[in-house]
């Protein structure tokens, strides 16, 4: 019996380490989407105001944040969380954007999916669109704000794989991490200043988004993200009436999990043949790389360089780039850039010279 005990003690605690008040929750690692904890994460549940992820997504990847838009009375049949438009307002997309992941502006929605999708209905088909496009099998949208609907759902996993997409987007991670903002917008427009509903903004120590919901069907609905000592994690709750806490316990849970390991490729020095140049080779190197990663065995890498480059090339000029791998699975991908200045060879050469020339450079690394 005593054994048995110290056998079990023995075996990875993972799976019970944490427990949630939530129906549904899953945190993943935001550098390499791997899951860290999941709670009943794939099932299909009302996700609310975390919908405006996706609505803020796409203005941040199709709307021009200049584009300013006179509110008219149809954008506003919209009931709920509001940032204070009203009809005959002029505003601008950026604001909207705001106005849209601060204040949770259903108001703000609505004049998003009008703007770029026409109508409401023409925006949910480009937010059902943009949730195929990303592997999103269990997630549909039918309002744009999160209001409840029949067919408006997603699921804890899935909502955190769109978080995780839509913060690598600057201009989103930029509005989810703001606590407060100076917007500008009315008839006419004047000053007026926003507050961010997501208290986990300074609540937790590396918080850096995203977004809060609630309606009475979907219950308290988070979504958040947190950046420490270089590791990134987002951490999901659905239907949760203690979402503060748990999140702080969820985000806490996912950063101490992850590991950071410095990996570096079998070859860290590359000779590239230079056509037209004043030096016929530039030499790039690839510096150690730290993987954030649950597991840190299974690490490989792949170098792409072209076979050769034409001067002239700018220190920090982009030349290729290095994947890294774990069982097959991309982790992360980085530049290889230039680390010198070449110039152009100058044009007093002749023509069938510099062909010559560049003909014997190409054979020479050829055959290294």
């Amino acid at each position: 019996m005593a054994a048995a005990v110290f056998l079990c003690l023995l075996l990875p605690l993972r799976v019970n380490a944490l427990s949630t008040s939530a129906k549904s929750a899953a945190v993943i690692n935001a550098d390499s989407g791997e899951v860290i904890f999941t709670q009943n994460a794939d099932e299909k549940l009302p996700m609310a105001s975390t919908t405006k992820i996706m609505t803020g997504l796409l203005l941040c990847e199709y709307g021009n944040f200049q584009t300013e838009i006179t509110v008219t009375e149809e954008m506003l049949r919209v009931e709920g969380s509001s940032m204070g438009l009203l009809a005959g307002d002029k505003v601008t997309l950026h604001d909207l954007l705001y106005g849209l992941m601060l204040a949770s502006g259903n108001d703000a929605a609505n004049v998003i999916a009008f703007n770029l999708g026409g109508s409401v209905d023409g925006f949910v088909d480009q937010m059902n669109w943009k949730a195929r496009e990303l592997g999103l099998e269990n997630t549909s949208f039918e309002t744009p704000s999160g209001l409840d609907s029949e067919n408006h759902y997603t699921t804890a996993y899935e909502l955190a794989k769109l978080a995780m997409y839509a913060m690598q987007n600057e201009d989103f991670a930029k509005a989810v991490s703001c606590q407060k903002a100076v917007l500008n917008y009315g008839n006419p427009p004047y000053r007026r200043s926003l507050t961010n509903h997501n208290k986990m903004l300074k609540m937790f120590d590396g918080a850096v988004g995203v977004k809060t919901g609630f309606t009475k069907k979907s219950g308290r609905c988070l979504v958040s993200a947190a950046r420490r000592d270089d590791k990134f994690v987002i951490a999901v709750t659905l239907n949760d009436h203690n979402d503060w806490q748990d999140h702080k316990n969820l985000l806490e849970y996912g950063l101490s999990s992850i590991k950071q390991t410095e990996y570096s490729p079998k070859y860290t020095s590359y000779n590239i043949p230079v056509i037209n140049g004043t030096q016929q080779s530039i030499n790039v190197k690839i510096e150690p790389f730290t993987v954030n990663s649950l597991e840190t065995e299974n690490i490989t890498s792949k170098v792409y360089l072209p076979k050769f480059v034409y001067a002239p090339i700018k220190r920090n000029d982009v030349l290729g780039k290095i994947v890294y791998m774990q069982n097959g699975k991309i982790l992360a991908e980085k530049e290889i850039t230039a680390n010198t200045d070449i110039k152009e060879c100058e044009k007093t050469q002749k023509p069938i010279n510099k062909i010559l020339n560049n003909f014997k450079i190409i054979l020479k690394f050829l055959g290294e």
